[in-house]
């Protein structure tokens, strides 16, 4: 019987010691910041805030949960390159030279495109750190291959457009450099709380709601809608998934962000016509994805007028 409650003694011990060791780590920068005062009475007037958190329409039909993403996760697939990922390296000083009146785009990999067009430099979800992770002395997923610019040597973005705040799309260290020079970011409603916690000036951070839309520089800037899921903690849905469409006089871009395929993407041509260039996430294969990203088929099926671009990492082309 000592011997029993010296045992469950012991096991108290080390779960109040977990439990410690995950509040602060939860405590972590990385983790971003909490949604009070006016951000969150706005987060609460929006039509998309139901119950209490964020809602697709219609609801999600698969369940983004942990144990189903380790199911996914550990179903034996290869999940790295067996080969080393050719770059097209970027002259870091060809950055400071205005950007193109026409429209240039250059894929950075995975969410991050740096697209120039009429004057403004724009770049989608940039995520330039070595390791993604909110403890990356413990654990980390490392980059495939390095950028195409290093994150030192990343300068005159005027514009950062932030689909969503996964880990994989919404990066500290990156935002923080860019923040540094003056970029200005737009975003979801409630994604600016993370930005506001790591010393990002209130005047650069431009939340938005669904068809919400900001005049940048003769530019026009549209929040659209996506079909996904948020959050860097618990995947609670606590803030706004998005997708951008970028209206210049003579060109226009869209940019899916993470998605599935849903009638979002009829209503957005609907309201704003044929894309001259559309950048669209694809996804993998497998039953937990399907309902909030696209597999390749669905990428390449949404509505006519989107005409997905399929160009080399780190390629620079005028259109």
């Amino acid at each position: 019987m000592r011997r029993l409650r010296k045992a469950a003694s012991i096991l108290a011990g080390l779960i109040a010691v977990i439990a410690i060791a995950v509040y602060f780590i939860f405590q972590l920068p990385e983790f971003g910041g909490r949604f009070e005062g006016k951000r969150l009475e706005r987060m609460r007037r929006s039509p998309e805030f139901i119950g209490g958190r964020f809602e697709n329409t219609p609801p999600q039909k698969t369940d983004p949960s942990l144990l189903k993403l380790y199911k996914l996760y550990s179903q034996g697939q290869i999940r790295k390159p067996q080969f080393e990922i050719p770059v097209i390296k970027v002259d870091p000083s060809s950055l400071e030279a205005p950007a193109s009146q026409g429209l240039k785009a250059i894929w950075f990999g995975h969410a991050r495109v740096l697209v120039e067009i009429e004057g403004l430099r724009i770049m989608t979800d940039p995520v330039l750190s070595n390791v993604l992770s909110p403890v990356p002395f413990v654990y980390g997923v490392k980059r495939f291959h390095p950028p195409p610019v290093a994150l030192q040597d990343l300068s005159h973005i005027d514009a950062v457009l932030i689909s969503h705040d996964h880990f994989d799309h919404l990066d500290r260290k990156t935002i923080q450099h860019l923040a540094s020079q003056g970029t200005h970011f737009y975003m979801g409603l409630g994604v600016g709380a993370h930005l506001e916690r790591w010393g990002v000036p209130l005047a650069q951070i431009h939340e938005m709601d669904w068809w919400e839309s900001v005049e940048v520089k003769g530019l026009k800037i549209v929040c659209t809608p996506a079909r996904h899921y948020s959050e860097r903690k618990k995947m609670d849905n606590s803030t706004l998934w998005t997708s951008w469409v970028i209206k210049g006089s003579d060109h226009s871009v869209y940019f899916s962000g993470d998605t599935g395929y849903a009638d979002h993407f009829r209503e957005i041509r609907k309201r704003f016509g044929d894309m001259d260039l559309t950048l669209m996430k694809v996804g993998a294969y497998g039953e937990t994805w399907l309902d909030i990203h696209m597999d390749p088929e669905s990428a390449v099926q949404a509505p006519p007028g989107f005409r997905w671009q399929d160009t080399p990492t780190g390629s620079l082309g005028d259109l």
